[in-house]
């Protein structure tokens, strides 16, 4: 539903009042994975994919809410706002942190509508959040920070819907600028716009159309592990607080006081934060081949030392890296299934979906979606 006018022609059928209109972008992660609840670095960029919601105030402390893609209907009641274990949870979690801030929502209609793939990894929820938390807003006649809005996004998620993830999701979707990756300190949440050069080269986002059941499991012993890696390195380091802290040469003076699985955690985490500083490096120089490098890097880590990865994801990299104009292909996201991205020339990238698509269907029998991105611009009112 691109059209405006279509989207509030809608709107209005189902509530006869006008809206507002606010969007969201999902997002792709680059480099900097697994490394967000470490405290380390990610380099994510806002994708052209957008959770899009139409809104109106109420008067009776009630949210109904319509979502187009589920053809669902469903109602929050502020007075009595707990979760229900549905896709509103996402919302009515907005609705209830920002009640907790002080900023009391009178009651809204909701139309949503999204183009963000589901259970892709490219961050649905964070799109979610963000552009229900920005019409929520509207109604109330406040405003709160851009910083603010997404730290209040990661609490929705972390508190009401209980997902414990980190912020990066919530960060992008809000800050995300056209042409430019966001460079983000998961601790002090420091960031810099970082130009991607997209007159020479396309984002090129691949679902593998799987997504194994470990992950959530799997995510928590990865922390788990990464912890057990401090509280051992704290004895030769007593400075640190987590794996962020401790640099490659203080990694390998006392590694083999490590247990064998802890020990290759903690290198893929260590060596992860280097890349990403480096990546940013080599695009301020403009060494699109050195960044394809270290995305290359990223995934060999991913698969080898952190094992995350998947046979459908190392098919799909292996895949990518053989065919013309690729600079780099890695798994993207929490891992196990979903997305890899890629690193493609420009001139191309229409080629390598043909091939890679055609190539992966041979493989495994399963047609992969694919997505050509450039970065995208963050959370926005449609005026």
């Amino acid at each position: 539903m691109k059209d405006k006018k279509t989207f509030i022609t809608t709107f209005r059928q189902h509530f006869d009042a006008e809206p507002r209109i606010f969007c969201a972008p999902g997002r792709v992660n680059l480099i900097g994975e697994h490394t967000d609840y470490n405290d380390g670095f990610v380099f994510p960029m806002a994708i052209g994919h957008y959770t899009t919601i139409a809104v109106a105030p109420r008067t009776d402390r009630k949210l109904y809410l319509i979502s187009h893609n589920l053809n669902e209907k469903a109602t929050v009641d502020l007075t009595k706002n707990e979760p229900a274990g549905k896709w509103h949870d996402y919302i009515a979690g907005i609705a209830a942190m920002l009640e907790q801030k002080g900023v009391r929502i009178p009651g809204a209609n909701l139309y949503i509508y999204s183009d963000v793939p589901v259970g892709a990894g490219l961050s649905s929820s964070a799109a979610l959040e963000i552009s229900s938390a920005l019409a929520l807003l509207s109604t109330s006649g406040k405003t709160i920070p851009n910083r603010e809005l997404a730290l209040l996004g990661q609490r929705a998620e972390n508190q009401f819907v209980g997902m414990n993830c980190g912020i990066m999701d919530q960060f992008i979707s809000v800050h995300g600028e056209q042409d430019h990756a966001l460079f983000l300190d998961c601790r002090t949440l420091d960031y810099q716009q970082v130009p991607l050069p997209s007159d020479h080269v396309r984002i090129v986002i691949c679902n593998t159309m799987v997504k194994h059941e470990l992950g959530a499991s799997e995510y928590n012993n990865r922390r788990a592990e990464c912890e057990k890696g401090v509280s051992i390195l704290k004895n030769d380091f007593p400075d640190i607080k987590a794996l962020r802290d401790v640099s490659l040469s203080q990694f390998i003076a006392s590694q083999d006081k490590l247990p064998p699985v802890v020990q290759k955690r903690c290198r893929h985490v260590i060596t992860e934060n280097e890349r990403t500083e480096q990546s940013i490096q080599a695009l301020e120089t403009g060494d699109l081949v050195l960044f394809g490098d270290l995305m290359n890097g990223s995934h060999d880590s991913l698969r080898d030392d952190y094992a995350v990865s998947c046979k459908e994801l190392d098919m799909m990299v292996d895949l990518a890296r053989h065919i013309k104009g690729v600079l780099g292909a890695r798994m993207t996201g929490g891992g196990f299934g979903g997305c890899t991205v890629n690193l493609v020339k420009k001139e191309n990238a229409d080629q390598f979906c043909k091939q890679i698509s055609k190539a992966y269907k041979d493989k495994t029998d399963l047609t992969p979606d694919i997505y050509v991105s450039i970065p995208a611009q963050g959370a926005f009112e449609w005026k």
